[in-house]
């Protein structure tokens, strides 16, 4: 009896440390947080980025895995794009096939990779999954990728701005330079209502027509004594 209630008691003590351990272990499982843009946009022709971050409790080692995958739209079948453990393996089959190009850093955590001359029939499902033993991660972030033809829009758009960044500075420098004219303007004239010295060619003007003018009055006052004296001569 007694050693049965010990073997009790030793079974009974060994359920909390196995409830620490469990607890313990769930938490190193999930330790492993990874993020995914949910969309992207690309357009056909134009070279694509899907990013994908991860951070670990564990230092990186040469057991760190990468692994992408792809479906298509509609479909439950996905297919293996890229591996990386320690090199990168883009896939060597399917469509993707040198198309996909390694753009992460693992000491970074970035685990981004690109692909290069979209089309429209890459629109799909992408899948990131990050395992760093004993760091492993079982909610795989999903990123929906669409590709679409760049529109007129898009590029009248483009067109737009880039002549707003070009005309946009001369603007304000023609601005600027009628503002300092209308600054300059206004100064001469509040220098001429002050007091406005003549030019040279303006004094000789005011001088002859002074000039003019005395000569008109003489030869007004000599034709009134010439009538004056023929008027006394009569009588």
């Amino acid at each position: 009896m007694q050693q049965s209630g010990a073997a009790g008691g030793r079974g009974c003590a060994l359920f909390p440390l196995l409830g620490i351990l469990f607890f313990q272990g769930v938490h190193i499982v999930l330790s492993l947080e990874i993020k995914a843009d949910a969309h992207v946009r690309g357009y056909v022709g134009e070279r694509i980025k899907l990013k994908c971050a991860f951070k670990s409790t564990s230092s990186v080692t040469d057991r760190l895995t990468i692994d992408w995958t792809y479906r298509p739209p509609g479909s439950s079948r996905a297919e293996s794009i890229f591996h990386y453990q320690s090199f990168q393996y883009p896939t060597t089959a399917g469509t993707f096939r040198d198309r996909i190009s390694w753009v992460g850093d693992v000491y970074r955590g970035d685990a981004s990779i690109s692909i290069s001359n979209p089309t429209l029939k890459d629109n799909g499902t992408f899948s990131c999954a990050v395992k760093n033993p004993p760091d492993v991660h079982h909610n795989i972030p999903a990123t929906e990728l669409t590709v679409t033809e760049r529109g007129f829009g898009t590029m009248l758009s483009s067109v737009a701005l880039l002549s707003i960044l070009v005309f946009l500075p001369s603007a304000v420098v023609v601005i600027l330079l009628l503002v300092r004219m209308a600054r300059k303007s206004a100064g001469l004239k509040k220098r001429s209502k002050s007091g406005y010295k003549k030019s040279s060619i303006e004094v000789s003007d005011d001088t002859d027509q002074e000039e003019g003018d005395d000569c008109m009055a003489r030869l007004c006052v000599r034709c009134a004594e010439c009538l004056d004296s023929d008027y006394e001569e009569t009588y």
